[in-house]
């Protein structure tokens, strides 16, 4: 373990953050890849690889305790929400009595199940627990925010006797929302002219005195009404960073400018599902298509899906319109990205043999050039998703030009104006029948949304003051 000093107020202290990631993979390793990046030696990070997801939330802290190096050095745990940090620290005095953040991506409140099972108990019980130990609670919107702390009365109704009271009352003042941070990449490189017209309106817009302006997001408003009948101990905490619980406040630096940060070039590991396999040169060649030949205007409508391929994602929903579409002879090509495990849905390899070649590119793309080549060459994205916290794919799409369509619901609301929002899968298909008919619209349009207010260049400061601590006689 490396050992770091940090520097305040003239004074000096040993400081370390420990980051724990029992599930590293997806937005979860993104989001700690890039903390790690920014503290470098000021940081430890522990890590078990993305897989058996039930199994890492069950088991996780014990495999933690006696593997996580024991130093003198550490000042804050900040950790994912699927640790059982409760456990952990019952494990691990040493580190209970470290500043403990916890980071939600998802919560097993309101999570999604298939209909032939029930829900576990144990998943939402193990995160109250956790949240009762932690001293910082983050969740990356307002939505998800919301319907953990909303749901926790009703989920512990499900004891069948002496239950515990109060739980929301004592968790709420720990909470606060503070959006997923996302390392935007230089992708002009990437983008068909009227695309890089468009971005270049959009960066040139943002910047005045070199000077980060701050932005409105779509759902802001909504946060705002919401800390208003939260109790007083929650209200600062709701859409900031909140000044307590050891946080400081950075309010004498600068605003951050809006840059387009730089590429990261290091690949993620293979995918090794054999169903996708089989394509991994499949978006070169198509791409290498698409940049030749007619008008680009003249192309057929480009649809992409960067999700994971995974029943609450809505897969179905997603393919039963693509099909409707091929049904009716309407021109459109597809590009379904995202990662697969070990158990894709049916509807993928059905689907697939149905749209034939109007698949461009077909599985995970691991190096990042070639993903967001992908979202650079497409004209829409789509959520059909049946759970969504946050949407890390889609708010990188939009960034790279995408038209957004997603349900009218779960955080979508918060993050998009409602012109990109769509009530039922006939209104989905309605849109994208229009867009099959007239590309064109979709091509000149210019999203009237913002992405800036996600990026790091924006947040990376309110992540700083939540990973400093104050130092403490008592370690």
């Amino acid at each position: 373990m490396r050992k770091a000093e940090s520097r305040q107020f003239g004074t000096i202290w040993k400081m370390c953050v420990l980051l724990i990631e029992a599930f590293y993979g997806g937005s979860h390793k993104q989001l700690m890849d890039l903390l790690q990046e920014e503290l470098q030696e000021d940081c430890v990070l522990c890590t078990l690889p993305a897989k058996k997801w039930h199994w890492r939330a069950r088991t996780a802290a014990l495999y933690f305790m006696q593997t996580v190096p024991i130093s003198p050095n550490y000042r804050i745990l900040f950790a994912s929400s699927v640790l059982n940090l409760a456990e952990l620290t019952a494990l691990r005095p040493d580190l209970g009595k470290l500043k403990k953040v916890l980071y939600f991506h998802e919560n097993q409140l309101v999570y999604p199940v298939q209909k032939c099972q029930e829900r576990d108990f144990q998943y939402g019980y193990n995160q109250i627990l956790s949240c009762l130990v932690a001293d910082v609670v983050v969740f990356n919107s307002a939505f998800n925010m919301e319907s953990f702390l909303t749901s926790i009365g009703k989920f512990m109704k499900l004891i069948p006797d002496h239950r515990p009271k109060d739980l929301e009352e004592i968790i709420r003042p720990k909470c606060q929302v503070l959006y997923f941070p996302v390392r935007f990449p230089d992708v002009s490189r990437f983008m068909p002219e009227h695309k890089l017209a468009h971005f270049k309106k959009v960066i040139g817009a943002k910047r005045s005195g070199d000077a980060y302006q701050t932005v409105v997001l779509p759902g802001q408003q909504k946060c705002r009404a919401l800390m208003k009948t939260s109790n007083a101990a929650s209200k600062s905490g709701l859409c900031e960073a909140q000044p307590r619980l050891h946080t400081t406040q950075h309010e004498g630096l600068p605003s951050p400018l809006i840059a387009v940060a730089r590429l990261n070039e290091s690949e993620a590991s293979e995918s090794t599902n054999p169903c996708q396999e089989e394509d991994k040169q499949h978006l070169t060649f198509n791409l290498s298509n698409i940049l030749s030949g007619q008008d680009y205007q003249q192309r057929p409508l480009h649809i992409v899906w960067p999700h994971r391929w995974e029943h609450d994602k809505g897969p179905e929903t997603f393919f039963e319109v693509l099909l409707k579409l091929k049904e009716k002879d309407l021109p459109f090509h597809v590009s379904i990205l995202g990662e697969a495990f070990s158990e894709i849905p049916d509807i993928f390899s059905e689907a697939k043999k149905v749209l034939g070649s109007s698949v461009l590119h077909w599985g995970f793309l691991p190096r990042k050039d070639d993903y967001f080549q992908a979202l650079c060459m497409a004209d829409v994205v789509i959520s059909t998703a049946k759970h969504e916290f946050f949407g890390v794919a889609m708010v990188e799409a939009v960034y790279c030009g995408c038209y957004p369509l997603c349900p009218k619901a779960l955080v979508y609301p918060e993050i998009f104006p409602a012109e990109y929002l769509y009530s039922t899968p006939e209104q989905l298909f309605k849109r994208l029948q229009n867009f099959c008919k007239r590309p064109d619209i979709v091509r000149k349009h210019l999203y009237k949304g913002e992405t800036a207010g996600f990026s790091w260049a924006a947040l990376g400061s309110k992540f700083r003051s939540l990973l400093t601590a104050e130092p403490r006689e008592d370690l």
